[in-house]
């Protein structure tokens, strides 16, 4: 899923969320004007329509750091209390169903997932 190396540190929206984050009237626009919010910082239409569609797996392919989109999703939906079933994990599992399918199954059977990258050393 998340990948710092992906993360490109030039596109505004990586810029937009720092700033939104640490302001609270950028907040409020978040609200009110997300679109003129995002022309202001320079959103391509790609990462606007990503924005505003909440496509987890796009900002993510767009570099889009991994730390900031769900901080994206709680600005739409709040923190839900960071339960299991709140709107933010619902939309990490639209995005990414079938390593959410895998972690399901993990969870139902009480198995450790072991990382691609340990598996060799398993062997």
């Amino acid at each position: 899923m998340g990948n710092v190396e992906r993360c490109d540190k030039t596109l505004p929206l990586n810029e937009m969320i720092f700033h939104v984050r640490r302001d609270a009237r950028l907040r409020e626009r978040w609200k009110t004007d997300l679109e003129g919010l995002a022309k202001e910082f320079g959103l391509s239409a790609a990462e606007y329509e990503a924005l505003r569609d909440q496509d987890v797996r796009g900002m993510n392919e767009m570099g889009v750091h991994q730390y900031y989109i769900p901080q994206i999703l709680r600005l739409f939906h709040g923190a839900g209390a960071n339960a299991n079933t709140s709107a933010v994990i619902d939309a990490y599992k639209r995005a990414f169903p079938a390593e959410t399918a895998k972690a399901l199954d993990v969870e139902r059977h009480g198995a450790v997932f072991v990382g691609p990258s340990l598996k060799k050393d398993r062997a």
